[in-house]
């Protein structure tokens, strides 16, 4: 089974990791995503229809098939980070992160005292690493904070400085609409570039991950070439749809 140190060794190799987003609450369609060439697959707990329970069996698949099982918790609740983490997600990433009080949240959550606040029961996730050492399955995961709001990206640089916290997650859309632009993932007007620029040159600088969600491989491969260490190109749900979509169209054609 992969891990996050899977994760952590292409970074450590300057590599950037790809990966995908898992929405529909079924350990048989997350498998199928999880791909050679995907490193990571991340069910998302809250835009999603996944909860906890489809969360678990999501992961099985997923590890099963070699890519690393994080989630998008649906809150920045520690109890919910918590469960995610014993339940065997390699990592969380939490969503709708303000400030460096917020990340701080989210951090002291994934972590073991003296470190964090997180309680020590690490049930299936000793067994996904191999290991009941704190050092691993609680220094080990990673703790990503999302910034898409106006507040998150002019806090940017205290957030990027937060202790515990292994990097930055943007969510563009989100961000985007922050900015009066209207939602959508894949942009390049002016000033959601120059936002997403500011928060890269805060991970650069602080020396953590850089993370973006994208809709498609053409703006993966764009970020990626920026600099960006963890790139997701889509998700099952938009995949299944657009495909279905594409073979509709061709027979009415």
């Amino acid at each position: 089974m992969a891990t996050a140190f899977a994760l952590r060794e292409k970074w450590a190799k300057g590599e950037t990791v790809f990966g995908l987003f898992a929405s529909l609450p079924c350990g048989f369609s997350a498998e199928l995503i999880a791909a050679k060439g995907v490193d990571y697959v991340c069910v998302d707990q809250q835009h999603g229809v996944c909860d906890y329970k489809d969360m678990v069996e999501m992961a099985r698949g997923i590890d099963a098939r070699g890519s690393v099982a994080l989630t998008r918790v649906p809150a920045n609740e520690g109890w919910v980070i918590g469960k995610s983490l014993d339940a065997g997600a390699q990592g969380v990433i939490v969503p709708l992160v303000n400030n460096p009080a917020e990340a701080a949240k989210a951090a002291a959550a994934c972590r073991y005292p003296p470190k964090g606040e997180r309680s020590n029961g690490p049930a299936r996730a000793a067994l996904v690493m191999g290991s009941r050492d704190m050092k691993v399955t609680g220094d080990g995961i990673l703790c990503f904070v999302m910034i898409e709001t106006l507040e998150g990206l002019e806090k940017v640089d205290a957030i990027a400085a937060t202790p515990g916290i292994d990097g930055l997650y943007i969510g563009p859309s989100d961000l985007a609409i922050s900015l009066g632009l209207g939602q959508g993932l894949d942009r390049d007007e002016p000033e959601h570039v120059a936002a997403v620029a500011k928060i890269l040159a805060a991970c650069k600088k602080h020396k953590i991950i850089a993370g973006i969600h994208t809709g498609s491989s053409r703006f993966a491969k764009k970020y990626a070439a920026q600099g960006f260490n963890m790139v997701t190109f889509g998700g099952d749900a938009t995949m299944l749809r657009a495909a279905v979509e594409r073979e509709v169209a061709a027979l009415t054609s």
